[in-house]
This record gives C-alpha cells, structure tokens and sequence, in this order.
C-alpha cells in the first residue's frame, strides 16, 4: 500500500511537471505571452521582447516616447494672400519662438485711433513641446520689426487678397487683387524733408467719411508706417487719405509722408481695401 501511494504521487509530479513544459514550448520563442503579467497589453501598448539570458518575469524597460517633430507653415506670401488676426489678449513678442529668448515688445490691443489693432501674420510655427507660435510683424516705432507669440495671444485668422504697392520715385499707387494687377493710381508722396518711409506695412484703420470738407474726405486708411517726424500729431501714424484739399499737387511730393489720392480714387479704393492689406512703399 506504502508503495501504491508513493508510485501515485510520483506519478502526478511527473504529470503536472510534462504539462508544465508542454505549456511554456507553446509560447511563441521570443516574446511573453500575453497572460504571463496577469493581463492582456493596452491598445496601442507592445509586447515586450525578451533578451536573451534574462528573466522572462523581469519588468523591461519602457520605450521611449515618441517627440513632436518641429515644423514651420508658411501663412502669407504677401503677394497674393495674407493672414491677420486681431489681438486677444496682451503678452510678450520674443525674437524666436521660445520663452526662453529676448522679448522685443508685448501684445498691444489697440491701435493710435482706438481700434483693434491688427497683427500680420507670416508663418507658423510648432515646437517639440507641441506649443503653435506665430510669426508676426509688429506695429509700432521702429518700422520694420517681427517676431514671435503664443499662439493663445491673437484672435481667428482673417485673410485677404489685395495688396497695394506705392513707387515713390514715378509717384503712382499700384494694386492688386490675387496676385494681379486691377488699377493704378497717381498720388501724392512725403516732401523730401519729410519721406514716406519705405518698408512693408499694412491696413490696420479704415474710415468713411461723409463731411466733403473734411481733408481726408471721402476715405482714409491708417497703415502701420510711421513718420519720420517723432512729435507729430496722433504718433505720426502714416495714412492713405483724399487730397487735403490740393488735389492740383497730385501726382508730387506735397506731404509730410502720408499718401494722398484724388476723390474718385480713394472713393474706389477705400470699400474695397480690407483691414490687413499689406502696403509695400519703394
């Protein structure tokens, strides 16, 4: 009887022993099976690999993570189509689009006359963090500077087609819509004492006007160049208006840098031109 149970229990170890092995050789060589941790991997999650010499049981090291991949889009070509957006709250411009970089100005909401102001837009940018920045040109003294901001900072985007073009040398205003050329028109430019400065600006105040005396009359459009005279009246914001009643000195150079039109001109121009029209003065 002694010797019945003991064959009896050598046999089970040898039997749970056979269908231990014959378990493990079914396992795929190579990888753990997916019960081997007690659950199944989440979506997306791989199944680990095993080293050669090592424990099966031992815990692998994760993968790293994968990292946001720069990229830079292009938003305005300023030929034949911009984007611009108006503020949405006040913040920091930086040189490159990153915190950590110098700071050249901050977010302002309102333009000279009290309107929103408008903030051209070149490019986007995404960094490895994730974080979109834009590219914008910054209003403001001096002429001719960008930089970068949150993207947080600025409203929706808003485009235009048109463009406008002023030749102080011929004295004669060209524009577009779309990349072609629709009219052209003669003005007045800055006197040589007080030039126009040259440079790439942009529409950011438009104003109808109903009183004929009014030297502006009948439209004015405040773009982002400034005088060269710093103590001038409303901070010497450069305008695109009707004649200041010396309609006679059109084409010339009779002003002290703003852009004069004749009435029939400014009176095309102004309900068509949009608030981010970009002006190039040469």
């Amino acid at each position: 009887m002694r010797n019945a149970r003991t064959a009896l229990i050598l046999g089970s170890t040898l039997l749970v022993v056979w269908v231990s092995s014959s378990a493990a050789s079914a396992a795929s060589p190579g990888t753990v099976p997916n019960n081997a941790s007690g659950g199944t991997p989440a979506v997306g999650e791989a199944t680990p690999t095993i080293t050669p010499g090592t424990n099966p049981s031992t815990p692998q090291p994760p993968s790293p993570a994968p990292t946001a991949t720069p990229a830079i889009k292009q938003l305005s070509n300023e030929l034949t189509l911009d984007a611009w957006a108006h503020p949405e709250s006040p913040g920091p411009i930086y040189a490159r689009p990153t915190p950590h970089s110098r700071r050249l100005a901050k977010i302002h909401l309102y333009t000279a006359d009290g309107f929103l102001e408008v903030y051209p837009l070149l490019d986007s940018y995404i960094d490895a963090g994730g974080n979109e920045w834009l590219k914008v040109r910054i209003p403001g003294r001096p002429n001719g500077r960008t930089g970068w901001v949150s993207r947080e900072l600025l409203a929706s985007f808003q485009y235009t087609r048109w463009r406008i073009a002023v030749n102080r040398e011929t004295q004669r205003m060209h524009v577009y819509y779309a990349g072609r050329l629709v009219r052209v028109f003669p003005v007045g430019v800055g006197k040589p004492s007080t030039p126009t400065p040259a440079g790439h600006f942009w529409v950011d105040e438009r104003f109808k006007l109903t009183n004929p005396n009014n030297p502006y009359y009948p439209y004015a459009l405040g773009t982002s160049d400034y005088s060269t005279l710093p103590n001038w009246p409303g901070e010497g914001v450069i305008g695109i208006h009707g004649p200041y009643g010396e309609p006679q000195r059109i084409p010339g150079d009779p002003s002290h840098g703003c852009i004069r039109m004749l009435d029939p001109d400014i009176a095309w121009l102004g309900p068509r031109i949009t608030l981010g029209t970009p002006v190039e003065v040469i």
